[in-house]
């Protein structure tokens, strides 16, 4: 079997979608992009394709090594992602080849599903305990929300109560056992994470994310102390060499590495084996499409310390399309109790609507995240 062709497609609502053809009839699907530069990523794909023609697409470790190490620079947002795309749709292919899920190719099931949360409230947070209440009517048992809106390095206790009257409504209106995860989203600088941090401690979250960017890791050695809460991070750590420092200092209680930025099935469930080893838990990264979900779940079904699953069903990105617009199998994400089942079907185990998809790529999409300032004209982390 040779690859014969790599094709990207760019669909709303911010998404990049690749097919992989081989010369077997046997066609993968893969997700690589980073959200607001997936043209980027696909000008890379195309790039790293010069390789992949004619080579047998079930050398799949062999082929990662070669993209990975063979280009001299290596590493990044860009290039993992593109590589994640493509290694997300040689696995499809082995799947398909050999008429099982991949997660049988990685050692089988420790699971048959796993919990999910729910996205609530936008960028700035708004109407969440509302959101949080729906959510858990439709049966979410957890929920993720935005903390804050800009913050400056120093700023105004007004912006902490706020956050925290915020997170109060969401306990209020969900009781004290549904998990609610705060995002600080990179916004929030070191000395302002001191104080929400500590604030935060008494709504007994599942976790705080990003507690600040992870080029500032070395800030966690002071901010860890300051909680009982569980620390997440790593959406923005793309390889084992990334989470490798994140995960010998031990402040982190969980990682979220994304398998459509961190170099796919191949690398992720590297970093995912790294973390059992430190007793870190996993939470893969997913506010995309429907094949980064398949891929997700595919890997959270052998990793024994993966726990929740993120997923953008009704998410605030989603506006022109949706998670399930482009699979023909829709009935693969039922959500139910609170989880999602491990597709079972061949490779990823969805049946992805290749002319739909054609379709909404006439359309495409040029998603840029919200450029913000503070009220002194500098910018703000989104």
């Amino acid at each position: 079997m040779k690859i014969t062709k790599l094709t990207t497609y760019i669909v709303p609502p911010r998404w990049c979608f690749l097919k992989i053809e081989t010369d077997a009839g046997i066609v993968g699907w893969g997700e690589p992009v980073v959200e607001g530069r997936a043209h980027s990523v696909a000008a890379a794909v195309e790039e790293l394709s010069d390789y992949l023609i004619g080579k047998d697409p079930r050398n799949i470790e062999d082929h990662w090594t070669v993209l990975y190490r063979g280009g001299f620079y290596r590493g990044g947002a860009i290039h993992m992602s593109a590589l994640a795309g493509i290694d997300q749709a040689l696995w499809d292919i082995k799947g398909k080849h050999l008429g099982v899920p991949v997660s049988q190719l990685l050692g089988g099931n420790v699971r048959d599903r796993i919990r999910v949360y729910s996205w609530i409230g936008g960028d700035r947070p708004a109407d969440t305990a509302a959101a949080a209440k729906s959510a858990v009517e439709r049966g979410f048992t957890a929920v993720k929300m935005n903390g804050t809106e800009e913050l400056q390095y120093i700023d105004s206790f007004d912006k902490v109560e706020k956050c925290l009257e915020n997170v109060a409504a969401v306990r209020d209106a969900v009781g004290p056992n549904v998990g609610i995860g705060v995002d600080f989203h990179g916004r929030v600088h070191k000395p302002m994470a001191k104080v929400l941090m500590k604030e935060l401690d008494p709504f007994k979250l599942m976790f705080i994310e990003e507690p600040v960017l992870s080029e500032h890791y070395e800030a966690l050695k002071e901010l860890a102390p300051l909680t009982s809460t569980p620390i997440a991070l790593g959406e923005r750590l793309f390889s084992r060499w990334d989470f490798k420092r994140v995960l010998s200092e031990g402040y982190v209680d969980i990682i979220q590495p994304d398998p459509s930025h961190a170099g796919g099935i191949t690398e992720t469930r590297k970093i995912a084996a790294m973390a059992e080893a430190y007793d870190v838990a996993l939470a893969l990264h997913c506010p995309l499409g429907p094949i980064a979900l398949a891929t997700c779940l595919q890997i959270d079904a052998g990793c024994y310390n993966a726990f929740i699953q993120e997923q953008s069903l009704g998410i605030h990105y989603n506006a022109a399309n949706d998670l399930l617009d482009y699979v023909s199998n829709r009935e693969v994400f039922a959500y139910d109790d609170g989880m999602v089942a491990i597709p079972q079907g061949p490779g990823l185990g969805i049946e992805v609507n290749e002319e739909y998809v054609k379709e909404r790529a006439a359309v495409g999409h040029r998603w840029r995240n919200p450029i913000w300032r503070h009220a002194d004209g500098s910018f703000a982390e989104w």
